[in-house]
């Protein structure tokens, strides 16, 4: 089943759509972290796509071509294994008075080796064209799975913990990323990992190979996993960022310690004009 460009349809996925949403989203982390090679990530997700698609479009004369020669070769060989069994019945019958009953048993089993033999060609020929269609859908699925290991390292890499001050003293302790950017950089790892999933699917709808739907089926169970933990680190730099918004607020207004305790999303709010950089950082991360 070809895939679908331009129609628009509920039931199936759109790959025009996919590939505008790779290209947006692409967009979007290399305006955010341009010195960053996550977007390089997504500009690999997006050409393999790409490129399954162009190469189904092109190769589907070729897969017509296999359909129809085998068609053909099966019906050549289904005659002459008719046409064999046919003249040694034949043979068989003009001498069966002359001939004892032993010597039928070569003839019988050499009857039966020619059925299971072409039956073993044409169920060679008939699943010729799947195979090869399989094998080339193997190989775009591998390489999506490969990438959304790489997107796996690339979060491996953002720990909250990144952000507390070292044991020596916070003097000079830069993070390379604020709290905001880690959230946003996760939150870009949490959708390229779904958009690999969807070219997953995308192999899914052309095909009904059963090796092929496992194959699927083993990548969205993987880009699943990594976004859970991606959104496990997500969850953690929330509460990082209300920490840190609480703590400031009580130390701008010992008195509001006990209000802090229990901070509400206005309150954490407030803490912006005690640290701007860290308020803004805790609004966008509990938006």
């Amino acid at each position: 089943m070809p895939w679908r460009r331009a129609e628009s349809s509920y039931d199936h996925l759109n790959v025009g759509h996919v590939l505008r949403t790779i290209e947006r989203l692409q967009a979007r982390i290399a305006e955010t972290f341009p010195r960053r090679h996550l977007a390089d990530v997504a500009g690999t997700v997006h050409s393999v796509i790409s490129r399954m698609v162009t190469d189904a479009e092109r190769q589907r004369p070729v897969r017509l071509a296999l359909r129809i020669v085998s068609r053909v070769v099966i019906v050549v060989l289904v005659a002459l294994s008719i046409l064999t069994i046919v003249l040694a019945i034949r043979d068989a019958a003009g001498n069966a008075s002359s001939r004892p009953a032993f010597e039928w048993l070569p003839i019988l089993e050499s009857g039966i080796n020619d059925v299971v033999f072409a039956g073993i060609a044409i169920w060679f020929l008939i699943s010729l064209e799947g195979r090869w269609h399989r094998h080339r859908l193997l190989a775009t699925l591998h390489r999506l799975r490969s990438l959304a290991h790489v997107v796996d390292m690339h979060q491996m890499s953002k720990d909250a913990t990144q952000l507390l001050p070292p044991a020596d003293g916070p003097e000079h302790h830069y993070p390379v990323l604020t709290a905001a950017e880690f959230g946003r950089y996760l939150d870009f790892c949490s959708e390229l990992l779904s958009l690999i999933g969807k070219g997953a699917a995308l192999c899914a709808e052309s095909s009904t190979d059963a090796v092929v739907l496992d194959t699927v089926s083993e990548i969205e169970t993987l880009t699943t996993g990594i976004s859970r933990k991606v959104w496990q680190k997500i969850t953690l730099l929330q509460r990082y960022a209300a920490t840190v918004a609480s703590d400031l607020l009580v130390a701008s207004d010992p008195s509001a310690g006990s209000a802090g305790s229990a901070s509400s999303p206005g309150l954490v709010r407030s803490a912006g004009s005690a640290s701007p950089s860290v308020g803004t950082a805790s609004e966008q991360l509990l938006d």
